[in-house]
């Protein structure tokens, strides 16, 4: 049996409270992941972790909007269709494109459009991986003469990319927002992939959702580790469809001190 490890967005704006996303709970989710990948070494093949990476103009944070005033919209401000078509929040930058963005992302079903805290802009201490979960991949590889695979997602400014496998809303002009199909080619190579990382509500949920739509011969091979990730306080409502489903088409779910038994 072959066993992979895909670790979401265990990066410093997360997982460390001095981040600028914060996510309760996540400092904790690093210290049990790291334990896993320490103990179970000699059984873990291959590890892939993300790396959301974002620009500071980016459609989801607030410099990316206005109003009629000038003012820029607080972190955690919802931005609707309605709000773009009537002017309310005004985009700054190719507005066309923009106004689309919100709209299909709305006709999604979804996700609302949602300003964040500036986050792991790239090249900063934010973007980085977590020293504790950095240290112990470090020694897995020199344990394993393996490395782990790092995956970047989020540079393309107009769409959010909350699931690794693709941007929210693809743009047919940008490849980076299309399905990455090598890395799901890449995991189709073993037996179990254990899931966790942060946030559950988001960018692992719509990883693992990613999964279920685009890639169901892996469906039966996903193993989520609860206790390894954690929610964007207030907000875990959100992917609680994503989680039935996959219990539906028979997704694992285990606590991280019930793997590999």
């Amino acid at each position: 049996m072959k066993n992979a490890f895909l670790i979401i967005d265990a990066q410093f704006d997360f997982c460390h409270p001095e981040g600028s996303l914060f996510v309760p709970g996540a400092e904790q989710d690093v210290e049990r992941i790291a334990a896993l990948i320490r103990t179970h070494a000699d059984q873990i093949d291959h590890i892939v972790v993300t790396l959301d990476t974002h620009h500071v103009l980016d459609i989801a944070h607030p410099l990316f909007w206005h109003d009629e005033s000038g003012n820029h919209p607080k972190p955690f401000t919802k931005i609707t269709a309605t709000n773009v078509d009537t002017g309310r929040w005004i985009p700054r930058f190719l507005a066309e494109k923009a106004r689309k963005y919100v709209h299909d992302l709305e006709a999604d079903g979804q996700f609302t459009h949602f300003i964040w805290p500036e986050h792991c802009l790239i090249g900063s201490r934010g973007a980085a991986l977590h020293d504790t979960l950095l240290r112990a991949l470090k020694d897995w590889s020199r344990i394993r003469d393996l490395d782990y695979v790092a995956v970047q997602k989020g540079l393309y400014p107009l769409s959010e990319h909350f699931g690794i496998f693709r941007a929210q809303v693809p743009d047919p002009d940008v490849p980076e927002t299309q399905l990455n199909t090598s890395l799901l080619t890449d995991l189709e190579r073993f037996d179990t992939i254990y899931l966790m990382g942060e946030a559950k509500s988001h960018c692992v949920a719509n990883s693992l959702k990613q999964i279920l739509d685009f890639a169901p011969s892996l469906v039966p091979r996903i193993v989520v580790v609860t206790d390894c990730m954690s929610d964007v306080t207030g907000l875990g409502y959100l992917a609680g469809p994503i989680y039935a489903e996959a219990k539906a088409r028979k997704v694992r779910f285990v606590k991280s001190d019930a793997i590999f038994r």
